[in-house]
Parts: structure tokens; sequence; C-alpha cells
């Protein structure tokens, strides 16, 4: 190879790495699901982040929050999960309103990034109940407790047996004023508790970008109802 095609080549190389560094996947994406929280930590609400584009962006809001209109930006901190690189997307910026619920959002900008997959995961010990699919099961509803929730998926306790792959029906009801959410889940892991039940973690199936969103309010305002009642 002479000098002149071994410096093509390189050239070559150095271009298709700009590319690919060009056209990397965002951290950040318009339609990101995030939870809008103060500095200090208290919940504000929930929404999507739409447009974001040179530290602006716009807050959709879709649940019942606790920010309140003021002249002055309000600096807020904003957790959001990228559901293409599956994990944690932690922002911070400043918030303004708009009409008809949508916040402006000024000086955005990623503080970290890291692989916690927990996307607004709610500790609970509540009633539940699973139908399983599939044979060697019987059939009918069988109580379990749900232990907690995420938008992709679920950990319940049970007193039966179930295994990897298996596939099964959820419902319960996150809050006593809001309707019965029903889950199609799939066991990704098993635990056997000392107790002689069995925890079971699980992803949920066949969502829509409805589903999503409803998981993620009720989910919100139970956090928001908990942390309220501390």
């Amino acid at each position: 190879m002479s000098l002149l095609d071994l410096f093509r080549k390189k050239e070559k190389e150095a271009g298709q790495n700009v590319l690919e560094e060009e056209y990397e996947e965002p951290e950040v994406y318009s339609g990101m699901r995030v939870e809008v929280t103060s500095m200090e930590g208290q919940p504000l609400f929930a929404g999507k982040l739409m447009g974001p584009n040179g530290g602006r962006a716009e807050l959709y809001q879709y649940t019942e929050g606790t920010a309140t209109e003021s002249e002055e930006p309000l600096p807020v901190r904003i957790r959001g999960y990228n559901d293409r690189k599956r994990k944690a997307v932690y922002m911070e910026g400043s918030i303004s309103p708009l009409p008809k619920h949508i916040w402006k959002v000024e000086d955005l900008h990623v503080v970290r990034a890291g692989n916690d997959r927990a996307f607004f995961r709610l500790e609970t010990d509540l009633p539940a109940s699973i139908t399983v699919f599939g044979s060697g099961f019987g059939g009918g509803e069988r109580e379990c407790r749900l232990l907690n929730i995420s938008v992709g998926g679920a950990r319940i306790s049970l007193d039966s047996k179930l295994h990897t792959g298996d596939k099964f029906l959820l419902k319960v009801k996150l809050l006593e004023d809001r309707d019965t959410s029903v889950m199609y889940c799939e066991v990704l892991r098993v635990i056997e508790a000392k107790d002689g039940k069995f925890e079971y973690g699980s992803q949920f199936l066949e969502l829509t970008e409805a589903d999503q969103d409803r998981i993620s309010q009720n989910i919100f305002a139970a956090q928001l109802k908990e942390r309220n009642g501390r």
C-alpha cells in the first residue's frame, strides 16, 4: 500500500468516526416521559418533554401537580427515561408556565445518565391478582401482592411457582379513586423468598403509548399521595 493510499484510508476512517458521533442517538428526545421535581426533591408533576433543542424545550404536563405559576422561572430537576437506550437521564433547567398545562423550559442540560432501569418505580405492598396463560397452572385468578411497579414492569409476590418466560395478566388498583390497571406481563426473574413464597420480576408486554401514559400518571399520583401523607 502506498503512502497516498494509507493516508486516504485513515482519512476515510476518521470521516466515518465523525459521522458515527454526529448521528449517535441523543440522550434526550422529543416525547420522553419525565418526572419534574423542585431542586429540593418535592414532586411537581409528570409529563412529556417535547422539542428539546439548544437548551430549550416544552413540558406537556399530564398529571395534577404542585407547581405554582410565578413571574420568575422556577429551577427544577427533570428525570426522564430513555426507552431506546434503556437508562435514566437526569436533567436540570428552569420552567415557566404557558397556556393549556404546558411549560417552557430554558437552560435545559443533562446532569448525568445512568443504567437506572427503574422508571419512576413505586414501592408498594398492594393486593393484586394474576391470571397465568398456558398449561400446567390451572385456570382462574390467583391472589398476589404487588411489591413495586414502573412503566416498564412490576414485581409481585405469589405462593405458586412460575418460570422465566411465563406470561400472565396482572390486575391491580394503585389508588382507590382510580380504575383497576390491567397489564399483560412476562416473567423475567424468579426469586424464592424465605417464607415459602416466590417473587417475580416481570416486564409489561404490548403496551400502547396511552397505556404507558396512564400507568405513569397513576404511579406519579400514588407517589404524590404517599409523600404528602408523610
